[in-house]
């Protein structure tokens, strides 16, 4: 074991008060903390940055996000510019010596032993911080540098499978788009000419869930749902899902069609879901629409998840903390209606893709577990948290 201190530099350069060119300004908005990536920099003159643009990083350099540890934004420098990289000061950056190898580390950042001795640490109640010297006081399993350059290679592997599997799921999206472009046109120019209908003339029926709070029964057998519960097309039921009796259910219900979708209006806009027949409650944030039968769900559900039906629901919702749009506002929204043969035809080939993105996903599932699993055999050991160190 060795400090992360100790295998760092100890001194990071600072930008000259004197240098006037431009500068690559990595602020602490930069990193994507999912990805693990600087996902853009600002290019600026050194005399327009901020006062926090002050630490020249270099390539190789991996870099901690100081605010929020618990969201872990690490990144390694990966790019070289023309111009002087600077880091915020909201960032911890670790130079590594010759006895640890930078990818090691820059893993090593990512494990929960690093985000929990960090979390623990951090103070400030509203914005959440550590400091320079708790990420370098933090223990770090050191083993010889060629064994560290093995573990490296194996999570880069990994990392880069899962990272393939994204992908793969974002070009199986851009296809099911790209396909239906070219057999509806664009929904909102129509330039092929459909007819189109206000959604309300589309569906036997429109309404939202109860406005209010149900009387919960934990023994209760029907889920209340709200819009959080609608995700990527599936009512989506958990632990935390309340739950009301029979007799609740029954003073409540709602007769909701086998071919109706769900769509959020409060809170969350424009989440989605196919209705299956499932029993359960709905919330007043949960819009149903029964589409009749001459509609297909699975077009309209492509339509509704278009940047264009997701900026109707935001120019038409509620400007307040807690956005909401109104039933009136969802009857009255127009789509194209090409005929229905056309709709079945899109939809055969839409499921068919899907069932190609639930074969990656689940491989993503498990390249997931597997990366998981991997940075616990390396990292789970318990890290020494040295707490009286100087802030």
């Amino acid at each position: 074991m060795a400090k992360i201190g100790d295998v760092c530099a100890s001194k990071i350069d600072t930008l000259s008060a004197a240098y006037n060119g431009k500068i690559d300004y990595i602020d602490i908005s930069a990193v994507d903390n999912r990805e693990k990536k600087i996902t853009q920099t600002a290019i600026v003159l050194a005399k327009d940055a901020p006062s926090r643009a002050k630490q020249l990083v270099e390539h190789g350099d991996v870099i901690v996000s100081l605010v929020r540890p618990n969201l872990n934004a690490v990144a390694i420098i990966e790019e070289q510019s023309q111009n002087l990289q600077v880091a915020s000061t909201g960032y911890c950056v670790l130079r590594c010596n010759q006895m640890i190898y930078n990818r090691y580390l820059f893993y090593f950042c990512q494990s929960e032993t690093f985000v929990n001795s960090m979390t623990a640490q951090a103070t400030g109640a509203s914005y959440p911080a550590v400091s320079n010297s708790i990420v370098k006081n933090c223990e770090i399993p050191l083993p010889e540098r060629n064994k560290q350059k093995e573990i490296a290679d194996i999570l880069d592997k990994v990392t880069g499978l899962i990272s393939l599997r994204k992908q793969q799921l974002a070009k199986l999206d851009e296809l099911v788009k790209a396909r239906f472009v070219e057999m509806f046109g664009d929904p909102v120019r129509n330039e092929k000419g459909w007819n189109t209908y206000a959604l309300a003339e589309m569906c036997d029926g429109i309404g939202d869930g109860l406005h209010g709070t149900p009387e919960y029964d934990e023994n209760g057998e029907y889920p209340f749902i709200n819009g959080n519960n609608l995700i990527d097309g599936v009512i989506q039921i958990n632990a935390s899902t309340k739950k009301v009796n029979k007799k609740t259910y029954e003073k409540h219900y709602i007769k909701i069609s086998q071919n109706a979708i769900l769509l959020s209006i409060n809170g969350t806009l424009g989440k989605i879901a196919f209705y299956n027949g499932e029993q359960v409650m709905l919330g007043k944030s949960a819009c149903y629409c029964n589409l009749k039968d001459e509609v297909n769900r699975i077009f309209v559900y492509k339509i509704m998840k278009t940047d264009a039906f997701a900026g109707y629901l935001e120019d038409n919702s509620t400007k307040s903390t807690i956005k909401n749009v109104g039933l009136k506002a969802i009857r009255e929204y127009r789509l194209i209606a090409p005929p229905l043969s056309l709709q079945n035809q899109f939809a055969v080939f839409a499921e068919y893709v899907d069932q190609q993105k639930q074969t990656v996903q689940q491989s993503l599932e498990k390249l997931e577990l597997m990366k998981k699993a991997l940075m616990q055999e390396y990292f789970g050991q318990s890290v020494v948290l040295l707490k009286d160190c100087a802030v």
